[in-house]
Formats: structure tokens, sequence, C-alpha cells
């Protein structure tokens, strides 16, 4: 498939630069033209084929989309959530499974590690995954447990030196090419433990997850463990939920932000095409139907890029709660189905080819609006914040 130049100008309807520091905006741009330099030219022809471009990594770490906002010392790059919003938000403008590759290496590996490491594991880890030297995953969906993460079913017992890890992931990005993986068990008393399992280790694998209709161009897997022999100092220092869903939500605030820039590649791929597109002697995009979804799509596009954009200054604060994370991470997802969906309408029978994003953003976005919390479980979390009662149970 011969490579397209990537054309994208990003809307941005009031003004919401003005609220940017110029250094956001000098990360935003650099995370832009990555993605139109590296990314748009070969993603279709990776997606069209299932294949991970493995050599993106090193390159996402040369431009610091790896843990941004961890420490510079620990291989980090020391800066606030907007940034790290717009470097998502532009990775997925290029394509979910790239930005899941990032959001994975940052908020679910080297986040957790960083919070809950020892300064042995923070040196030893860390630098190398922020450099993208290592590919890391972050295993706690299991086969019989995805939205009830409690129920799992790994686990750990103590032999000593070291614990022997026994149980299986699914679901896992990264999985297949990952070097280390943040591991969530349950220990003998029940308790759930963090645990960095390294490639190598015996009883340790990774088979492929094949046959996806959705983040093609991301390597999905399992993670297998039999009797694997974990040492001790590998055991991250926190107990309980707590662990995973506090990575969840550093994480789910960058799809956030991740699914409206997949939003604003279909909005400006179908406002492009209404202007060039003649139909009945004049561009579509001078009639009324075509019209009224190209208005909806900015106006959702422009309601969820002031969503995140507070949610963002409340996470630099501290005082963003996990519940708003959710409800920004539900509504980009909405709204970003919707506008893919609509703009695919809008390309008629030349949205559903490989010569547009449309389409791939549109798979895309079906597990994104699944993973890390589905649609109907953050609408829930929205739910019993409001009332006080728990629907869960």
């Amino acid at each position: 498939m011969a490579a397209k130049t990537d054309l994208f100008v990003s809307p941005d309807y009031f003004s919401l630069d003005e609220l940017l520091t110029e250094e956001q905006k000098l990360v935003r741009e650099s995370v832009r033209n990555y993605v139109k330099k590296e990314i748009s030219p070969i993603i279709e022809d990776y997606a069209q084929r299932a294949e991970f471009p493995q050599h993106i990594v090193k390159q996402m770490g040369d431009l610091g989309c790896f843990g941004p906002t961890i420490p510079v010392e620990y291989g980090g790059g020391g800066l606030d959530h907007i940034s790290y919003g717009l470097m998502m938000q532009e990775l997925e403008r290029g394509d979910s499974g790239v930005r899941s590759t990032a959001s994975v290496q940052g908020s679910l590996v080297m986040y957790p590690i960083y919070e809950f490491g020892s300064e042995e594991q923070r040196k030893k880890y860390l630098p190398k995954l922020g450099s993208g030297e290592w590919l890391g995953c972050f295993g706690l969906t299991e086969p019989d447990h995805g939205s009830n993460p409690a129920g799992m079913l790994t686990n750990i017992k103590d032999a000593g030196d070291h614990v022997v890890l026994n149980g299986a992931k699914m679901w896992i990005s990264n999985a297949p090419f990952a070097q280390v993986a943040v591991v969530w068990a349950k220990d003998e008393a029940g308790d759930i433990r963090g645990l960095i399992v390294e490639r190598g280790m015996e009883g340790f694998t990774t088979p492929t997850t094949h046959g996806k209709w959705s983040l093609r161009a991301s390597a999905t897997g399992e993670l297998v463990f039999d009797n694997v022999k974990v040492p001790k100092e590998n055991i991250l220092n926190v107990k309980g939920l707590k662990g995973p869903l506090s990575c969840l939500t550093k994480a789910r605030y960058g799809i956030a932000w991740g699914t409206v820039g997949a939003a604003m590649d279909c909005y400006d791929t179908a406002l492009r095409y209404s202007k060039e597109r003649v139909q009945f002697d004049r561009p579509i995009g001078g009639f009324q139907l075509q019209q009224k979804k190209l208005a909806e799509m900015i106006t959702e596009i422009t309601k969820a890029q002031l969503l995140n954009w507070r949610v963002g200054v409340l996470m630099d604060q501290h005082k963003a709660n996990p519940q708003q994370v959710s409800m920004a991470k539900r509504n980009g997802c909405e709204i970003a189905t919707n506008i893919a969906r609509d703009a695919r309408q809008m390309l008629g029978g030349m949205g559903i080819t490989g010569e547009y994003s449309v389409m791939r953003h549109m798979m895309n976005l079906e597990s994104v609006i699944t993973y890390e919390g589905t649609h109907d479980i953050h609408l829930l979390i929205t739910g019993m914040d409001v009332t006080g009662f728990n629907a869960f149970k």
C-alpha cells in the first residue's frame, strides 16, 4: 500500500490552545510531527497485516512518550498531566494501538514500579522501560475475571527466598514482545500483590492472541505462569486492589485524551472529504445532513477537550478522583465511537477501505470502549458516586 501524506489539521473550536503553556504546545507539536512522519505512512499496512511495528518502541522512548509524568532521574519525562494527555491524544490520532503501547508502558508498568517499587527496582527497570530498550506489560485481566478483578485465580505461594507463581492472564497488550510484566496475584492470605516477572523465568510464556478485528497493529497476548519462581525482591510494596486500580486510573486518564485524538482524526477526514466529494453537482458538505453530522462532531470534540483539560488540571493539583477519570474515559470513548461511525457514513463506500483512517479507528475504538473498565462499568462508577448505592452487587 502506498504511503500517504498526513494532512491532519487539529480542530480547536473554543481556542483551547490559549489554556496551554508553551511547553505543553511544544510537547504536542513534537508528538504530532512524529505521528505524521513515522506512524501515518505505515500504520494502515501494519493494521492490514495484523502486525505490530516493533521499531516504534525505541522511537517513542526517544521521544519521551513512556512515563512522561515520572521524574527524569528514573527515565521519565518529568512533565505535567496535560502534557501527558496531549501526547496520548496525538499518538491515538495516529492509531489506538500505538497509544495503547505507550499507555501500558507508562501508566501500567512504569507507574507501579515507581509508586510501589523499591529504589533497587526503580533503578533496575525504569530507565530501560523509559528509553524503550525494554517493553513492559500489565497482567490483571483473567479468562474468567475481567470487570471483577477481585475474583482472580492467579496466585503466589511462599517458597523461602522466592514465591511460586501460577495462573493465567489474557487480553494483555504488549505481552508477546514484553521483557517485563507487572503481574497481580493473590498470596496465601488472599491479599492481591504485585510482582515484576521477567521474560526468561522458567515456566513463563506469552502466547500471541490471533484473529482480532480491532487493535490489529497492536500486539496482544496471554501471560501463562506454570510454577514460575519469582525472587521476593521482585514483589511490589502494595497490598489489595488499590495497587492495580491506581495504575488503571492513570491509564484511563490517558485514554480519555487518546480517544479524543481518534475522534479529531475522523472529524478532520470527514470534513476534508465533504469539501472534495461532489454529488448532485455540489460538494456533499453543502447538504444539511452532512453539515449536521460535522456540527455534532465538532461540538462533542470541543466538550471532550474541555473535560480532559479540566481533569488534567485536577490531576496536577492532586485533586482528581478516580470517578472523575472514569467519566472522562467513558465520555471520550462514547463520542469517539459515534464520530467514527458518522464519519464512516459520510465517506460512503470509501469509508470501509484502508485509503482512509476512519474504519481502522472505528474498529480500534471497539476495544478502547471495553478495556480498562467497560462502558457499562464506568457508567455504574458514576452512578454509585452520585447516588451512594452500589449497583455492582
